[in-house]
């Protein structure tokens, strides 16, 4: 039988912008993560990479140019390199410099944009997504960091979001959300060849209201922890954490007052390592606002897990490369 606990509130912006859309929390070491928030409004079409620090509450952002996907920490404390728009590039959190690395993603499709995504060593695999929701059209890529290659895995999914890898049995394993599916599958992927095998499903969320969104494997790599976004009105949002060999549920936080979550991270703070999870005010209407008060709000939960697990820097390529 799966358990339940509550997660609290640990961050809510003064600022509506920051509460419309925030996703991708990350470690960036003790009592400190870095989260996106991904578009500042409805209408508005540039976001920003954020930095919390737990211990005295602050928050600090830097607009990006454009919408970000994701943002993962470079090796070098100081750059991050993030999925905005249609590239993929290096922020300079000091300068506030935007570097690209690859201008061209998605190109032969229109109204799509970076989404979610995963590092490992150098390598990302990020998804796209298309802006209306409703064609399947965007992309799942494979950004190899040992040629610096951009490969189309797959053409054929909605709103690409939670991703996951992890080697098991000799062998690299995806796991990817495409949300309208409601279904989590892996794929086996062979990184020298930029391949995919055929999908299984992992977990069949088909029938739940809710729309799983990020995820991230538990630090020993059994199970994956996934945010629920609930569009219709709730008392709370989940986030869920399932069992790999088995698909079941094993344990449920709950978001009080926010029944859209988007994704959940791991952070040590305190000889403590806590769950943290963003939630969003995206698409929900005025009157369902104020009944969810909490809506766009950063929660935390503490955990029994002794570690994070696996949270890999990004290797900074040279800046004097003349293919930058």
């Amino acid at each position: 039988m799966s358990s339940t606990s509550i997660a609290q509130r640990l961050y809510r912006a003064d600022q509506p912008a920051l509460r419309f859309l925030p996703e991708g929390p990350y470690p960036l070491g003790k009592g400190q993560f870095s989260w996106v928030a991904i578009q500042h409004g409805p209408d508005v079409q540039y976001g920003s990479l954020n930095r919390f620090d737990m211990a005295t509450s602050q928050n600090s952002s830097h607009i990006l140019p454009g919408r970000p996907g994701f943002a993962f920490p470079c090796d070098d404390q100081r750059h991050f390199v993030v999925g905005c728009e249609r590239q993929i590039g290096l922020f300079d959190t000091v300068d506030s410099v935007w570097t690209p690395l690859v201008a061209a993603v998605d190109a032969d499709v229109e109204n799509t944009i970076i989404n979610d995504g995963v590092i490992f060593a150098d390598n990302i695999v990020f998804g796209t997504k298309d802006l209306e929701f409703q064609t399947q059209k965007a992309g799942l890529y494979l950004f190899r960091g040992s040629d610096r290659s951009l490969t189309r895995l797959r053409a054929d999914q909605i709103c690409s979001n939670g991703k996951a890898v992890a080697d098991s049995d000799g062998a690299c394993w995806l796991y990817d959300i495409d949300s309208p599916t409601r279904e989590i599958v892996k794929y086996r992927l062979d990184v020298s060849t930029a391949t995919l095998s055929d999908r299984t499903v992992v977990v069949d969320l088909t029938a739940d209201p809710a729309v799983p969104d990020g995820m991230i494997l538990t630090p020993d790599k059994r199970g994956l922890i996934v945010a629920m976004f609930n569009p219709q009105p709730a008392e709370f949002g989940e986030t869920r954490w399932y069992d790999l060999a088995s698909g079941t549920l094993v344990h449920t936080w709950q978001t009080p007052g926010s029944p859209q979550n988007t994704c959940p991270n791991l952070v040590r703070h305190q000889d403590r390592v806590w769950l943290v999870i963003t939630t969003a005010v995206e698409n929900m209407p005025e009157d369902q606002q104020h009944s969810a008060s909490e809506a766009g709000s950063l929660f935390f939960a503490p955990t029994e897990f002794d570690s994070v697990g696996e949270a890999p820097q990004y290797p900074l390529p040279s800046l004097d490369d003349p293919a930058i």
